[in-house]
């Protein structure tokens, strides 16, 4: 019983999710704001966000029919199944209740009682959060059904757990940290990018008109391509404006991975084989955050 739910969870998911979070506790930390409190509550936060979202995701594709025998990768829980959609609703339901509670709890761990207007506004941003990881695959009018999908992982993967966290810490934005905002969102599309070029023949006989459905693979080879390379140099712009240290650049490491990623990506031919490409990426950003951060204290 356990299994099943944890592997609906898909726990592999949160490394990718938790970057934001990091990176933008490390340019807090950076700047002489730091709360432990904060960073376990942000934390807590997103990887509730995140289940919420595997499950809708499965819950969505599986009771539209998107999860079936053409599909590539991991078979998901109602594809297999293994939970019911009800079970799932549920979940879904639960797991949204308890995520609200811990954000309002990290809300106030940020603001008090003293800064009213701030709690009502990362308040709303936290129903937002809920309902955006809802509504990927889930009703009649899922914008992930309709390519827009990368928008969202852009706002609420890049700038909102980049800039969002950092505000939570520091009750201040620092513009130029947009940058690294944009390469983690950046990045975090590729991810997504990646899924739906894997995806690509089994969402296009299911409807599921992702970017990739809609521009066909060619299109969305380069549109990776730009993807990455436009999140490195994001990051080398944020450190050239600050710059004290060549330490600094060590989030280059980070990028012979994706590079090596990229020299994949285009020799592809069979975008089904790019399966095991999406966790690589995805541990990439991962490590892009930590030695990014590192790099700046």
């Amino acid at each position: 019983m356990i299994n099943k739910w944890l592997s609906a969870a898909r726990l592999r998911t949160l490394p990718l999710s938790l970057s934001g979070i990091i990176l933008a506790s490390f340019l807090a930390a950076s700047d002489g704001f730091f709360n432990w409190k904060i960073f376990i509550f942000a934390m807590l936060t997103t990887v509730g966000f995140q289940v919420i979202s595997n499950f809708a995701n499965d819950y969505g594709d599986g009771v539209k029919g998107t999860d079936n025998d053409d599909r590539v990768g991991p078979e998901r829980a109602l594809q297999s199944g293994d939970i019911t959609p009800k079970q799932m609703k549920n979940a879904i339901k639960i797991t949204s209740f308890f995520t609200l509670i811990v954000a309002i709890i990290l809300i106030y761990l940020s603001f008090g009682k003293e800064n009213f207007l701030y709690s009502l506004l990362f308040f709303v941003l936290g129903l937002l959060s809920i309902i955006a990881a809802i509504k990927y695959t889930v009703g009649k009018n899922a914008y992930g059904y309709y390519g827009l999908g990368d928008i969202f992982v852009f706002l609420f993967f890049g700038l909102l757990s980049v800039c969002g966290t950092y505000f939570l810490y520091t009750k201040t934005l620092d513009y130029t940290n947009f940058l690294p905002a944009f390469s983690v969102g950046l990045l975090s599309i590729g991810v997504l990018n990646l899924n739906n070029m894997r995806d690509y023949n089994s969402d296009k006989k299911s409807n599921k008109k992702t970017l990739v459905v809609k521009n066909g693979l060619k299109f969305s080879k380069y549109y990776h391509y730009f993807l990455l390379f436009a999140a490195f140099l994001f990051s080398v712009i944020f450190v050239v404006i600050h710059f004290t240290s060549y330490k600094q650049f060590l989030f280059i490491f980070a990028f012979i991975p994706i590079f090596l990623h990229f020299k994949t990506v285009y020799q592809n031919k069979d975008p089904v084989t790019l399966d095991p490409e999406l966790k690589k990426l995805a541990l990439s950003t991962f490590l892009y955050s930590i030695l990014f951060g590192l790099g700046q204290l």
